[in-house]
């Protein structure tokens, strides 16, 4: 059988680029053009000249990461964790945090202007926390490394699967910031410790917790002895059997009113911004005894369980059953009659979703990253009177939005809710009321 010659594709990964920085783009990256393209660079700051390799680079754009800051923005600050250059938690503590929320304001505007058209959006006073210390809860990964017989523990690399082996992590509350030598130590004593593939922390507001994911059988006596040697945390254990013993379960409180939760199910990591948040939501939805709300994507209740304390009605609804449980156990607990929980998965058609009624009149959205588009479209979104929408991504807020104001809602308020300080990530509330 003949065979061909064929040359292979010229790639230019790895080559190095001079570029002038126009912007920055919602993820955090500077935006440039080079020969016609368009140009994502990391670690670039708009305004700036630099130095950039190409990472990768396609038909219509080039992704790239700046290696020499050949002209400096007066924006550019030292990073303050000597790790960030390779730690894959950061991404903008090369920017002064002041102007971090600037750069999010400008990509959020772009965004909607892109999307909906709408300009001069109606922004209020962003919510904010301390800059640093901030995070009350991280997963930490795990690898036992066979050529030096120990775990090695850390976070990922930016863009890779390697481990940082972190000395300290200043965006951590205080409980946690230098635990990473610690846990080292300690879980290197025990052989047994070899089957942890990785840890997740919380400081809850009634203890730290610390839950051990494993792969293999810890016998009990090596279980007592940790428990022992990392004395104050509260420790957990998680083999994949989905059974994790808990003595007692997380807790947070606001406004009065007390949240448990497990580890497996979602909570907002910055306690500050969290509890700004809801109270926020509350005033700006300014609910009467006569309203019933919808809360879909409800978690454990974070929305509902405040709401209900001034709504008619609340219906929760949620796709995990194991924040439903705590849902409606948080409800009795703090002794809420007039709220609701469903299991539903909100991406499947409305048509067996009991829990839906004539009678609810406002809707409380908290979606993933993937937003809400899909609940959207099933909607009744006449027989609503008010929209808020809890984003956690900028692309799908303004993309959803677009079907609320062509369901003749108006944007009243909108602002940012830093909850991650010193990275890309943009969180938005946004409140929609019928024009």
């Amino acid at each position: 059988m003949a065979q061909f010659f064929r040359a292979k594709a010229a790639t230019s990964k790895g080559k190095n680029i001079e570029l002038t920085v126009e912007s920055i783009d919602h993820q955090g990256r500077g935006v440039a053009k080079y020969q016609g393209k368009v140009c994502f660079v990391e670690g670039a700051l708009a305004g700036e000249c630099v130095k950039a390799q190409i990472q990768q680079e396609k038909a219509k754009l080039i992704i790239a990461k700046a290696v020499k800051i050949v002209t400096p923005s007066e924006q550019r600050v030292m990073a303050f964790c000597k790790d960030y250059h390779l730690c894959g938690g950061c991404q903008l503590q090369h920017l002064d945090h002041t102007n971090q929320l600037t750069h999010k304001h400008k990509a959020l505007d772009a965004l909607f202007m892109k999307f909906t058209k709408v300009a001069n959006l109606p922004w209020q006073a962003a919510i904010e926390s301390e800059s640093t210390h901030y995070r009350r809860a991280a997963r930490v990964a795990c690898i036992f490394d066979n050529k030096a017989q120990r775990l090695k523990l850390g976070f990922r690399g930016a863009k890779s699967k390697q481990i940082v082996e972190v000395a300290q992590c200043n965006v951590l509350t205080d409980p946690f910031v230098h635990c990473f030598s610690q846990l080292r130590e300690t879980l290197n004593r025990h052989t047994a410790c070899s089957s942890i593939s990785h840890i997740q922390l919380c400081d809850a507001d009634n203890g730290q917790f610390v839950l051990f994911r494993h792969t293999k059988k810890i016998e009990q006596k090596v279980k007592d002895e940790l428990a022992t040697e990392l004395k104050p945390y509260n420790l957990l254990w998680d083999d994949g059997s989905g059974h994790t013993a808990y003595m007692t379960l997380p807790s947070y409180k606001v406004a009065q009113l007390n949240f448990e939760f497990k580890l497996d199910n979602f909570v907002q990591v910055n306690r500050a911004v969290n509890e700004k948040m809801l109270l926020q939501a509350q005033s700006w939805l300014d609910l009467s005894n006569e309203d019933t709300v919808l809360d879909l994507f409800c978690g454990i209740g974070n929305f509902s369980l405040l709401v209900a304390k001034q709504a008619s009605e609340v219906i929760g609804v949620e796709g995990s059953q194991s924040s439903v449980a705590m849902a409606k156990q948080n409800a009795h607990t703090n002794q809420l009659n007039n709220v609701q929980f469903f299991c539903f998965d909100l991406t499947q058609s409305l048509s067996q979703a009991s829990w839906f009624t004539e009678s609810l009149n406002v809707l409380l959205l908290d979606p993933s990253r993937t937003g809400a588009y899909e609940i959207l479209k099933q909607l009744p979104l006449i027989q609503f009177e008010k929209v808020l929408y809890v984003s956690c991504d900028p692309v799908t807020l303004a993309r959803d939005c677009t079907l609320l104001i062509e369901a003749g809602f108006k944007l009243d308020k909108i602002g940012l809710m830093n909850m991650f300080p010193h990275t890309g990530h943009i969180e938005t509330m946004a409140l929609f009321q019928r024009r």
